[in-house]
């Protein structure tokens, strides 16, 4: 299932309006670069960001994601022919042999089901040429990042080009780890639309992640941390053998 925020047409067409700053993604690009990556599987690519920033440097990008609108999205922006959009899982993937699988963002938590976070890690390793690696990040349980996930401290009112003003703020439903469901709201000021959308993120522990990872045939080189989230985040990088 799709969440409406990325699956629902209105929805898709804000996410980069009201998540304009995404400097989280110039680790993955340096990461690319450290690795010499010329071919890229951006998986869970959403609405292309990052996929489209490797494309303006001249990598092969491949973008998978199952939420047609927010492939729609990515497809109509300017040097959106550079990539090769699929729509669907990478736990279906054609045959690709790529440097580097990325998954930014909340990619890896939103993948809950442990037979689909398997069969997604599978899909990467089959997807990489030999020595080439998987690089994704995950939130840190011990630091309960769910606790601000309330009215108070997310609520904001964006100007949205097209759209008007657009009220957002979150509100956590239930947290029964290591699954963790909250709501997004959205309110818009041009028609008085309101708009909401489920989702649900796993938590997973250093231990459980890197034993996934090598359950599926990965060596696992090392875990960093998110340098715009210090302590807060682990950064996996995996290797196939």
């Amino acid at each position: 299932m799709v969440d409406d925020c990325f699956g629902h047409p209105r929805l898709a067409a804000l996410y980069d309006p009201l998540d304009p700053d995404r400097r989280d993604l110039d680790v993955y690009v340096a990461i690319a670069e450290e690795f010499g990556a010329r071919s890229v599987l951006d998986i869970g690519c959403g609405t292309g960001v990052f996929a489209l920033l490797l494309a303006d440097r001249g990598i092969e990008v491949v973008g998978v994601d199952p939420a047609g609108a927010s492939l729609d999205v990515a497809r109509a922006k300017p040097g959106g022919e550079r990539v090769r959009w699929i729509h669907g899982e990478a736990t279906a993937l054609p045959p690709l042999r790529v440097d580097l699988v990325t998954m930014t963002a909340n990619v890896a938590q939103a993948i809950v089901e442990p037979a689909v976070w398997r069969g997604t890690l599978r899909g990467a390793r089959e997807a990489l040429r030999p020595g080439g690696r998987l690089v994704f990040e995950t939130r840190d349980p011990a630091r309960r990042a769910w606790e601000e996930w309330t009215r108070d401290r997310s609520r904001r009112v964006t100007e949205v080009p097209g759209a008007g003003a657009v009220e957002t703020w979150f509100e956590l439903l239930e947290v029964r780890l290591p699954l963790v469901s909250f709501r997004s709201n959205f309110v818009f000021g041009a028609d008085g639309a309101v708009l909401t959308s489920d989702s649900t993120l796993r938590f997973r522990e250093r231990g459980e992640v890197e034993a996934d990872l090598v359950a599926e045939g990965f060596a696992v080189d090392e875990v960093r941390d998110a340098p715009d989230r210090p302590a807060r985040e682990f950064v996996f990088v995996a290797r196939r053998p």
